[in-house]
């Protein structure tokens, strides 16, 4: 009786080629800087912060929600002292 790990996932995870997050799992989801809801853009398979105008990507169903990963959606007026080169 050698049980194979893989049967235990579900059959629809070898399908996660640019599907987003699970519907349940974004009632959940909040922004870790602002605590609100996440609006899933299905576009550029992100999540995305209209208040903050930052986007966090999605890697293979798994939303990085990491401030590091997130990057601006809109241009702001550059704070002093940010501006990259």
């Amino acid at each position: 009786g050698e049980r194979d790990p893989r049967q235990e996932q579900p059959a629809a995870a070898g399908s996660a080629s640019g599907s987003g997050p699970e519907p349940w799992l974004l009632r959940f989801l909040v922004c870790p800087l602002s605590r609100r809801p996440l609006r899933y853009e299905e576009a550029t398979n992100e999540l995305i912060n209209e208040e903050l105008g930052i986007a966090y990507p999605v890697i293979d169903g798994i939303p990085n929600m990491v401030p590091e990963a997130a990057r601006m959606t809109h241009k702001k007026p550059p704070a002093e002292g940010s501006e990259q080169p």
